[in-house]
């Protein structure tokens, strides 16, 4: 019928018990005449345990041995999974992504996918079997384990899927889909029957949590199906796929995406000569730190304003290291806030609407929000904005973008 990969993550492997379950929809799938790849994270909270009891015996743990440990948790589960099918008389094998010949490069604890063979899964799939792989590891050129970082197990999921030519791959979560924004945050909250690509990675980008960014750019890639579901609740979730002509039917905003982890920077008085931005943001990327947005006004006195955005757990290490580039520069002084955040509209829409920007303007200025920072692009509208207000934001977007009312596009 079809080959699905189905990629399984720690909540829904959690306990024996999710793992029986996953086995019974499985088995619903290869009753139905389909082929099955599943990847398995670890179970929750398994790999937090892994890394803490590393960290109790070295305070920086080597990096080879710290993938040689963590890529345990995943060997459980495949396991047990695999008993449990057989218990259901299916025929199942599970491999490690050694074993499975996920090959990438050696940059341990954040390895990245440069091959996969795909011979011995198909033989396993023309042999009637269920194949079951480990997710988040893979083995370098060299033989050694490799983990491709947090939330790694859906980028093997989609790679797979990539390398077989699977009609899709699905991802399994303790989510029914993806949402106009978070419905924790705003009650009346749609889940969307489809997302493009582009409009996913950007919402992964900018705060939602749904899938790994790099899972999402693969997908996009190589033009995988991708297909967000709820291990616990049956339902169509949300396809991820290419733009197409039912886009022009969308709404303008598909989602509202939100980041309480921001931080901003200020160096006041910067004299305004060129070469200025590289002298205050190398230093801050030579510490391997982040930078998102960037503003930068220039005053009557020939004196610039620079502020930028980092992650708020790298605010008081950039906040020193601007002190002293402050300094070298003869800037004034260095202002910071970590209580800010930052809202973003998104939706492909936007590349044929006019207004966009000035309807998100007007609805925080209707609720008496005022705007710090502001970035776009040509499919999203960014602002930050004081964390306190950030709740009350999201709700007057959702409502002033409709998005409460919106129609989802139909399958």
């Amino acid at each position: 019928m079809a080959l699905f990969v189905q990629k399984y993550g720690g909540t829904s492997v959690g306990t024996v018990e999710r793992i029986e379950a996953v086995a019974d929809k499985v088995k619903r799938f290869r009753d139905e005449g389909h082929d099955l790849v599943v990847v398995l994270s670890a179970m929750s909270g398994e790999t937090n345990r892994l890394i803490g009891l590393a960290k109790a015996i070295q305070d920086e743990p080597c990096p080879r041995e710290m993938d040689v440990l963590v890529s345990t948790g995943e060997q459980v589960t495949i396991a047990l999974l695999c008993m449990a099918l057989e218990k259901r008389g299916l025929s199942a094998r599970s491999y490690t992504g050694g074993q499975v010949r996920i090959l990438t490069d050696s940059a341990h604890t954040k390895a990245r996918i440069q091959d996969i063979e795909v011979d011995g899964m198909r033989a396993d799939l023309s042999a009637g079997r269920v194949v079951v792989v480990a997710g988040f590891q893979g083995m370098d050129a060299k033989g050694n384990i490799t983990t491709l970082g947090r939330g790694g197990s859906d980028t093997t999921g989609v790679a797979l899927a990539a390398a077989l030519k699977a009609d899709e791959c699905q991802i399994y979560t303790d989510v029914d889909g993806v949402y106009t924004t978070d419905p924790r945050v705003v009650e009346g909250a749609t889940r969307l029957d489809r997302i493009t690509f582009e409009e996913m990675l950007e919402m992964a980008s900018l705060g939602s949590k749904i899938l790994q960014i790099r899972s999402v750019e693969f997908a996009g890639k190589y033009k995988v199906p991708l297909r967000v579901l709820s291990s616990f609740v049956d339902g169509p979730g949300t396809l991820i796929t290419i733009e197409d002509e039912d886009t022009v039917e969308k709404p303008v905003i598909s989602g509202i995406a939100f980041n309480r982890d921001e931080a901003k920077l200020t160096v006041i008085g910067v004299p305004d000569i060129p070469g200025v931005a590289s002298r205050i943001l190398g230093p801050i990327s030579r510490a391997n730190i982040e930078v998102d947005m960037i503003v930068q006004n220039v005053a009557a006195d020939k004196t610039t304003d620079f502020t930028f955005t980092v992650h708020r757990n790298d605010f008081v290490k950039a906040e020193a290291i601007l002190r002293q580039v402050c300094a070298e520069l003869g800037a004034r002084e260095v202002v910071g806030n970590n209580k800010i955040a930052k809202v973003s509209i998104v939706g492909v829409g936007m590349r044929s609407h006019a207004g966009v920007a000035t309807k998100m303007f007007d609805s925080l200025a209707q609720d008496n929000i005022n705007i710090q920072m502001i970035s776009t692009s040509e499919i999203k509208v960014s602002v930050v904005i004081a964390e306190k207000y950030l709740e009350l934001a999201v709700r007057g977007l959702h409502s002033a973008f409709e998005l409460d009312k919106a129609d989802t596009v139909s399958e």
